[in-house]
């Protein structure tokens, strides 16, 4: 167990040697100093920075003394050494720089989360994380350690901060720094920074490709869809560096933001045009503009060429092809799409399921309350919606579910959700009018009243028609008051349900004394009691 310790040790300290600046000798001495070998007096000996040797020969020399030794790494020496950002053995490097970068940020997270600014200049000045920075030369260091942060935008701008300054101290940054910095300033919202660096970086002489790209993400990040076209349209006149397929993606994505179908269409052409060969993103980019602008025909047949092209969609393509079938009612192919990405859905994708659920509720679905309630088990109670809950509300009132839609209007109550649209409640009305269910139309009527619910005569005239049919008058005329304390008039309807109650029951005297009624506000006494055009229920 101790040996292979070792070996894991000594494979990070070859890593730190390839990795450092190969213009500064004395780098590649110090990690020799820490290969917890008995043969590190030897290292130093072969490596003594008055020894004449090219940083080729050093790591020769270096390899020759590991294939000497019982405990050789052998050919895995030569491998580990050659390898470069980019071959196949950049896995192991980044695993390594990610596992040390990250003991910085839990100690820069933890000064952050305690207020103590002198805190986290102290941990980025520490010897330790001064060195870690100058052995990756290249800025990869600084980079992951910026990734890491990302999720506290703030503390990785304060981090940057301090990396500008290095600058004067003859640490200089490099072109991925300054990528990174620029992105980094644009989720913190500074996009006046953003741009400071990026006129920094040009006055440097590293300005490129990537640096109009950091920039155009830094001002669509933050909604300026104007300024990040300037910045392409700047790119496009430069000599030395052009747009690439990342840059045409983010335009695609800010003319598919803004419905500007046309324009996204010829962003589109031009990466053809180009041979930049359009890739997943690109083809997300667009789906997800058809999207927005519920082109239904060219997001099919985008998603078709993207198939049959050498570009495989990803889990975004068919999340965002499962939204554009909700959102256009065609559950057959949405049904088809969810069948492909259920699990993830059901567990990472809440706004989807909700979608789908409205999908459900918009149709004419035989089996659409099953599969809703399905789809509602998915949703946990603090991911309540107001409006969802409304438009449950009316699928079972339509579907005469009494005890679903209670439930759910039970639901609106407790979460002080106030229905003001007349059509729900016309809905929630009928239902109870269809099961003749006078008491629970009372019950709803009153907890509306006190909720700050639509109230209208509908809710009323029913109530009226319901306790006529059962004979309780009484109560029918008591209706009368209760409209009133909502400054509801009676309307001719509403006379016509109380003369139809009484002349069915034969009270005659009051019939006459609903037509008087009539006559005082200006209604026409009607000649035919029981009209056919007589509606209960508006």
């Amino acid at each position: 167990m101790q040996r292979a310790w070792r070996i894991s040790e000594v494979k990070v300290e070859l890593l730190l040697l390839h990795r450092c600046s190969l213009t500064n000798p004395k780098s590649l001495i110090n990690p020799l100093y820490r290969i917890p070998w008995t043969l590190n007096n030897r290292f130093v000996r072969e490596f003594s920075v008055q020894k004449p040797y090219s940083c080729n020969e050093k790591i020769s020399r270096l390899i020759a003394l590991f294939e000497n030794k019982p405990h050789s790494l052998g050919n895995n020496t030569i491998t580990l050494l050659s390898e470069k950002p980019g071959s196949s053995g950049k896995i192991g490097y980044r695993e390594i720089l990610r596992k040390r970068v990250s003991k910085l940020a839990v100690k820069l997270v933890a000064a952050d989360a305690e207020e103590d600014p002198k805190s986290i200049s102290g941990n980025l000045e520490a010897n330790e994380a001064v060195s870690l920075f100058q052995s990756y030369s290249d800025g990869d260091a600084f980079v992951e350690l910026l990734r890491q942060l990302s999720s506290l935008p703030r503390l990785a701008l304060e981090v940057f901060n301090w990396r500008r300054k290095q600058v004067d101290n003859g640490i200089p940054m490099v072109l991925k720094e300054y990528v990174k910095g620029i992105t980094i300033a644009g989720r913190a919202m500074n996009v006046d920074l953003a741009l400071e660096l990026f006129n920094d970086a040009a006055n440097r002489g590293i300005k490129s490709t990537c640096t109009y790209n950091a920039l155009m993400g830094a001002y669509m990040y933050n909604g300026f869809a104007e300024k990040a076209q300037a910045v392409f349209r700047d790119l496009k006149r430069e000599q030395n560096c052009s747009p690439s397929v990342v840059t045409y993606n983010m335009l695609i994505s800010i003319f598919g933001r803004q419905m500007m179908v046309d324009h996204m269409e010829t962003a589109f052409s031009e990466i053809n045009q180009l041979d930049l060969f359009p890739n997943v993103s690109t083809y997300n980019h667009l789906i997800a503009g058809y999207v927005t602008a519920w082109m239904w025909d060219k997001m099919e047949k985008t998603f078709r060429i993207m198939k049959a092209s050498n570009v495989k969609p990803d889990i975004n393509t068919y999340l965002l092809m499962l939204r554009g079938y909700a959102h256009s009612g065609d559950l057959e192919k949405m049904e088809s799409i969810y069948a492909l990405v259920k699990d993830h859905v059901n567990k990472k994708e809440v706004p989807l399921i909700r979608t789908m659920i409205i999908a459900y509720c918009k149709s004419s679905d035989k089996d659409r309350v099953r599969k809703i309630e399905e789809l509602m088990k998915l949703i946990q109670e603090e991911q309540y919606r107001p409006w969802l809950n409304a438009m449950l509300i009316k699928v079972y009132a339509q579907e005469n579910l009494v005890e679903g839609m209670d439930n759910y209007i039970h639901q609106a109550f407790e979460h002080n959700t106030s229905v003001t649209t007349v059509k729900i409640m016309r809905a929630i009305i009928a239902n109870y009018f269809k099961c003749n269910t006078a008491d629970k139309l009372e019950n709803f009527i009153r907890r509306a009243e006190s909720a700050g619910w639509r109230i209208c005569r509908s809710l009323y005239h029913s109530k009226m028609v319901m306790y006529s049919s059962l004979n309780r008058f009484e109560e029918m005329e008591n209706v009368l008051e209760e409209m009133g304390r909502f400054n509801l008039d009676p309307s001719k309807k509403t006379f016509l349900i109380m003369y139809k109650g009484y002349m069915q029951s034969g009270h005659r005297t009051k019939v006459a004394r609903i037509l008087g009624m009539m006559c005082k506000h200006g209604f026409e006494i009607p000649l035919d009691p029981i009209s056919s055009h007589f509606k209960a229920v508006e």
